[in-house]
């Protein structure tokens, strides 16, 4: 795994202290990550080259969430059908339940095929709950877990999204693993304690991190039109690596590709995929434009090494 960058802008929010985790290092976990986010008084790098802390394969998933009818999914459908996406990313999208067999059945193969969310164990008397076997039945491959609608809206917890996520793994989905602070929470200078309390809780639970993608989508900048930029989203995704490398290992650290969420579209995408430790995006309501959502596919052009 490269090293992580030791560039960061200003990032009004982000503490230098993070929260005291168990690690096996003498240095405390805030220390470690401090010594790689340096805070400068410019927003320029203080390198020119930017470059991919991991060699992971480019992941672009698309959440449709509680949008569409059965005409305009077909018309997304036919339009993604068409779309020319670059051949090295892996591409997922999220239908509401109720038309993931409409567009399992009709999509390009080249697509995967998400859940939006699934129930912590085997299927029963739980009304209203989708299991993961009534997913894998319909021909889905992944599942969003820990999304921060389900964590502020509908109030689930760190622990109970954990328990979803082991209980999707062991049952052979693909979890996309959602972290991300509110708006008051990075004011008051909490970014890393939130993410990381967060992150620890799929750690504690999960049996593997062999297939689990972490998004991370800081809460004020989804469907709100506002957007981190590439340098403060990145400060974030080198964090979260260095939290991994700490807290789990450098292995699944080097192999787990983090994403970027929150008001991603087709202006943006390109400047955000240059930045090392952003392996993809969970995009949102951009995701619901299919020419726009190929757009922000391909702009894994832009993930080079550049002078």
């Amino acid at each position: 795994m490269a090293m992580v960058s030791t560039y960061c802008p200003q990032f009004t929010g982000l503490r230098r202290s993070c929260s005291k985790l168990e690690t096996s290092s003498p240095q405390s976990f805030s220390q470690h990550v401090t010594s790689h986010l340096r805070l400068f008084s410019s927003n320029k790098p203080s390198r020119s080259v930017v470059a991919m802390a991991s060699n992971n394969k480019f992941f672009v998933g698309g959440n449709w969430k509680c949008n569409g009818t059965k005409d305009s999914i077909s018309k997304l459908v036919s339009d993604l059908n068409s779309a020319k996406l670059e051949a090295d990313v892996d591409v997922v999208v999220s239908p509401p339940f109720v038309y993931i067999d409409q567009v399992k059945s009709s999509l390009t193969d080249r697509i995967e095929i998400s859940a939006q969310n699934s129930w912590v164990g085997k299927g029963g008397a739980f009304t209203g709950e989708i299991s993961v076997e009534q997913l894998k039945d319909l021909g889905c491959k992944w599942v969003i877990l820990g999304h921060s609608e389900r964590r502020h809206v509908i109030g689930e917890d760190d622990q109970f999204i954990g328990k979803k996520a082991a209980y999707a793994l062991s049952e052979g989905l693909g979890v996309i693993a959602c972290i991300g602070e509110k708006l008051e929470e990075r004011e008051a200078g909490k970014t890393f304690d939130v993410c990381f309390k967060q992150l620890k809780a799929f750690a504690d639970a999960v049996p593997s991190w062999e297939n689990i993608v972490i998004a991370y989508e800081p809460v004020w900048a989804i469907g709100t039109g506002k957007v981190a930029t590439p340098l403060q989203a990145q400060e974030v995704h080198a964090a979260v690596r260095d939290w991994l490398k700490t807290n789990v290992s450098a292995d699944v650290a080097s192999a787990t590709r983090i994403i970027y969420g929150g008001s991603v579209n087709g202006g943006n995408s390109a400047e955000l995929a240059k930045q090392e430790d952003i392996d993809g995006f969970l995009v949102g309501g951009a995701s619901l434009k299919g020419p726009e959502f190929a757009t922000i596919v391909n702009s894994v052009t832009s993930k080079k090494v550049a002078a």
